[in-house]
């Protein structure tokens, strides 16, 4: 049984942030577990009524006509609206299933990817791993009473947890690579700017020097990837505008 309580934000990890957790411009753990975090979705920001339904409909189309259906659409849309986010947003929702909707024809089953997009942040506390853990259950607790298939569930919440640490990611592993790559998409972005503050916001408490001590090295890491991207269409769309925001973002760290 998932724990409903709210969480707290700003709640300090139990554990170290996996290092990893880094390929969503993620978690660095510096000097013995304090983080300089990020995340690497898709644009952050309020979403407006229109997305707003664009969303809803989208879900609705997801789970069919199951009468649990609209209660867990509503409890999702409330997740991802709480008032302590400013990145992990509605409009980060959106725009991830966006990206998925843009690398479609790679996904081997195309409807567990956007159902784990609809799980992966929907408990959001800032603490990496946990979050992904929890949201997991979440999915297993809850898609069940709307009739997906118990195959289909286990699958959105090895996708969940797979957010957590992309470097777990598998050859093969078309789901998770689709996943991986939206999730990645912001780095290419025309907000990146937008992305990065709003991130900033998220993690206010970290002190701005270990913030931007975690965050270059982050950035360094994966500029010395051979490539961001898993998919070969997310390469051909993102890969050169997302080096070219993140090379910027570090020279302006190292330059401070």
């Amino acid at each position: 049984m998932i724990d409903d309580r709210p969480p707290t934000p700003g709640t300090p990890t139990p554990t170290d942030p996996a290092p990893q957790h880094a390929t969503a411009a993620g978690a660095a753990p510096v000097h013995g577990g304090a983080a300089a975090l990020g995340a690497g979705d898709a644009n952050g920001g309020a979403a407006g009524a229109g997305s707003r339904d664009e969303l809803v409909r989208g879900w609705a189309g997801l789970v069919g006509g199951s009468p649990a259906a609209p209660a867990l659409g509503a409890e999702l849309v409330a997740r991802w609206a709480e008032p302590h986010r400013r990145y992990h947003t509605l409009a980060h929702l959106a725009a991830v299933l966006t990206a998925i909707g843009d690398l479609a024809a790679e996904a081997a089953d195309l409807d567990a990817v956007r159902l784990a997009a609809w799980f992966h942040d929907a408990v959001y506390d800032g603490r990496a791993g946990w979050d992904e853990e929890r949201s997991a259950q979440l999915a297993q607790s809850r898609l069940p009473r709307c009739g997906v298939p118990a195959g289909r569930v286990a699958e959105v919440a090895r996708l969940v947890r797979l957010t957590a640490a992309h470097d777990t990611l598998q050859p093969g592993d078309r789901n998770g690579a689709v996943l991986c790559d939206a999730d990645l998409a912001v780095l290419a972005g025309p907000g990146y700017d937008d992305y990065t503050r709003a991130i900033r916001q998220e993690y206010a408490h970290v002190p701005d020097a270990l913030f931007a001590q975690g965050r270059a090295a982050v950035l360094r890491r994966l500029l010395a990837t051979p490539a961001l991207y898993r998919t070969p269409h997310a390469r051909a769309l993102w890969e050169e505008r997302a080096r070219a925001n993140m090379t910027a973002e570090l020279e302006a760290l190292e330059a401070a």
